[in-house]
């Protein structure tokens, strides 16, 4: 749970995003006072016995045992989701805010709907890192709709077209910042001392899905279309974003700035990566490989492209990045049960994400126990004309019934809203928990 935010440390590296490096680590007395408390509540949940127990629920999970459907949530819409100030800020400083923030969403979570969350003892110290970035970003017209909401709509202006546009793409610099990470770490462990264990860690992940970002690049339609009209200019793109990315790993790797993920950590769009089949018998503490953590890949936009164009122009070229790991998710939110053969090719894949447009009869037929399935509900049902605890339960019931040979994962994510009503999410984290438990 402490390592749910979306923050640059965490590994996640576009075209399109600026990232934004905290470098003021200045924090008042009296904004200490504040996150010493919060770390003391966050303390109290962490000692409870249950967080083992969920531990090693996840663990059998990943492992492919049979155990109960396990449930999370992620991707909330945190503007909507306050009831008497619980996420309030009472801090002023950038980087006290940071730290705030994610301590009352970790308590929140742990108090509203805790479902199979973990709460540790910790809180991460990222190393403070500087990516040059890829040399090109998105140009896009952007509709905002609700300013205190992160979700914005965005029409893309294509900087791709021709094989000259190649150049556009850089090879990122990955670089320590020596400086700012010890500063960091030692107002960190200053505020939690005797309280939580800070741990300075580098980066535990990163999400690879080139078409996630080429579309940005290219434009959707445009893109899709040219699989078609452009197929060599798309194989050289995806060739030069490909050996970028490897390019920008290489230098993680040997520059030792990784950390394990086979902890309190999502991986890909599913749950925790709790596992003793990582790190592995390579593993040396000093000098963190890829091979010892979990790797992921998706191409959401590849939904309705047939299963042999999906592998010729993306999944042969994100395998290049998969095969470094040393377990794999694949998927986010597009169905794949018509494309469960290709997946196949995946070295060392453990985890497949089946979005709620999934056939669950097929896919259960061809995943077996062979693989979790991560199971995506629709947010939907949080909108005011969905929301109906009865038919939500039966829904969940009737589902995991088609899945009770498979090993499942509930994730309920891409919350857009949840109409300013927070006490939905939470009655869907009991439901969903008091249904798992009938499939034991």
């Amino acid at each position: 749970m402490e390592e749910i935010a979306d923050y640059y440390p965490l590994g996640k590296t576009s075209f399109s995003d600026k990232q934004k490096k905290l470098n003021d680590f200045t924090v008042s007395d009296w904004e200490k006072k504040i996150l010493k408390e919060l770390g003391k509540r966050k303390l109290d949940y962490a000692e409870m016995h249950v967080n083992q127990e969920k531990i090693e629920l996840w663990k059998d999970l990943n492992v492919l045992k049979r155990t109960r459907p396990l449930v999370w949530i992620n991707e909330i819409p945190w503007h909507e989701m306050d009831v008497d100030d619980e996420l309030k800020l009472k801090t002023e400083n950038r980087f006290a805010q940071f730290l705030e923030t994610r301590l009352r969403r970790s308590i929140y979570l742990w108090e509203h709907m805790p479902v199979d969350s973990v709460i540790e003892p910790t809180i991460p110290c990222y190393l403070v890192v500087d990516n040059s970035g890829f040399g090109i970003s998105e140009l896009a017209e952007v509709a905002i709709t609700n300013k205190e909401s992160d979700i914005i709509s965005r029409g893309f202006n294509p900087q791709i077209q021709c094989e000259e546009d190649l150049e556009k793409i850089k090879f990122p610099v990955i670089t320590l910042d020596e400086k700012s990470t010890k500063e960091k770490y030692e107002v960190m462990s200053d505020i939690f001392n005797g309280i939580l264990n800070v741990e300075k860690k580098g980066i535990p992940g990163f999400w690879f899905a080139p078409w996630d970002e080429l579309i940005r690049l290219w434009g959707v339609q445009e893109a899709l279309i040219d699989l078609t009209l452009k197929p060599d200019l798309v194989h050289k793109v995806m060739g030069r974003f490909t050996e970028a990315y490897l390019h920008m790993l290489d230098q993680y790797e040997k520059q030792n700035l990784l950390a394990l993920n086979n902890c309190n950590y999502r991986i890909g769009s599913g749950g925790l990566g709790y596992t003793d089949e990582l790190p592995g018998v390579d593993f040396k503490k000093s000098n963190i490989k890829t091979v010892n953590m979990w790797g992921c890949g998706a191409a959401q936009i590849f939904e309705g492209v047939s299963p042999e164009m999906h592998y010729e122009f993306s999944l042969q070229y994100e395998i290049k990045w998969m095969k470094r790991f040393g377990l794999n998710y694949y998927g986010c939110c597009e169905p794949l049960h018509k494309k469960l053969k290709i997946l196949e090719k995946i070295p060392n894949l453990r985890k497949i994400s089946m979005s709620s447009w999934v056939n669950l009869e097929e896919a259960a037929f061809e995943l077996k126990n062979d693989y979790v399935f991560s199971y995506k509900p629709s947010p939907v049902i949080f909108t005011d004309n969905k929301w109906d605890k009865i038919e939500i339960k039966e829904r969940l019931r009737k589902d995991l019934r088609i899945l009770r040979n498979c090993r499942v994962e509930i994730i309920m994510k891409d919350i857009s809203t949840i109409n300013y009503k927070p006490q939905r999410l939470w009655d869907w984290g009991a439901i969903a928990l008091e249904i798992s438990k009938e499939f034991e």
